[in-house]
């Protein structure tokens, strides 16, 4: 599969926006976030891969399918190279998080979209891995800033009231995902 593009209308919408302002509205993952501003972005690198991210993939009320695509291909599995479309909803609350915590510092994803087979592998060597994990729905992120601490991602996400949010202390990273309201670890 080959790296999607963005087309030079939308990297000019994108960089002509300057801030970013997205908070919730409501509890639960359906209503998701309304957005107090004009723009949503990400801002997140990939160890295993060396892949960075740094892009407005919502402007004035709508999805930017090009940043769609990139943030898709971002959070492949890269162990297999095979992507899914991943939720808007979970990107909304990563977005909305990472403006609470008021930091410049990206997320490094630890794991994005799964295959089927990755789950399979991961479930196989960790008790802590879901049979019907949303990462196989391109639900969910599993998320580390190095400037903040595990409680303190997740007490951010928490605050969105949508989607589950997991803490893994010992393995330093939170868990975010767009299914149904509910909070597990330490």
């Amino acid at each position: 599969m080959t790296k999607p593009t963005m087309t030079r209308r939308g990297l000019l919408r994108a960089f002509a926006a300057t801030t970013v302002t997205a908070v919730p509205y409501a509890a639960n993952a359906t209503g998701l976030l309304r957005g107090a501003g004009d723009i949503r972005k990400l801002k997140m690198y990939a160890s295993r891969t060396g892949e960075t991210l740094e892009m407005v993939y919502w402007i004035e009320g709508e999805y930017i399918r090009p940043a769609m695509d990139e943030i898709t291909y971002f959070m492949r599995d890269w162990r297999v190279d095979e992507t899914r479309d991943i939720d808007p909803r979970t990107l909304d609350i990563l977005a909305a998080t990472h403006n609470l915590l008021d930091t410049n510092e990206p997320y490094m994803l630890l794991s994005g979209y799964r295959s089927p087979a990755t789950n399979a592998m991961l479930r196989a060597r960790s008790s802590g891995v879901a049979r019907n994990s949303l990462h196989m729905q391109g639900q969910a992120a599993d998320l580390r800033l190095s400037g903040r601490s595990v409680s303190n991602v997740a007490r951010a996400a928490q605050s969105m009231g949508a989607g589950g949010v997991g803490r893994y202390s010992r393995s330093n990273f939170t868990h975010m995902d767009s299914g149904a309201v509910r909070t597990w670890g330490g």
